[in-house]
């Protein structure tokens, strides 16, 4: 296991610490990118709002932009773990049959 990196990140004029895996740095910074363009472009059409209404609008829009990709991630996910453990089962009866 890679050891975690610390990474800054601003998401609405606000400043994060966060330790997270090197392999995962680039999709977070697309990721922070995608949240800070979308807050902008909601400032641009909701005006009056403060920055707490943007970014639950950001959130509520993202949350909404991972369910239409349907649950199959969380399913992979579950999937892939379940494989592994049959594959431990498996690994284990050979060995044990040898």
């Amino acid at each position: 296991m890679a050891e975690m990196i610390p990474v800054n990140i601003v998401i609405g004029d606000r400043t994060y610490r966060l330790k997270i895996e090197p392999e995962d740095e680039e999709v977070l910074r697309k990721t922070v990118k995608i949240i800070n363009d979308k807050i902008v472009e909601f400032k641009n059409s909701f005006a009056g709002k403060d920055m707490q209404d943007y970014i639950a609008m950001v959130l509520l829009w993202y949350a909404t932009e991972q369910a239409k990709k349907g649950p199959g991630i969380l399913e992979q996910k579950e999937t892939s773990d379940k494989i592994l453990a049959i594959q431990s089962l498996i690994d284990k009866a050979l060995v044990k049959n040898q």
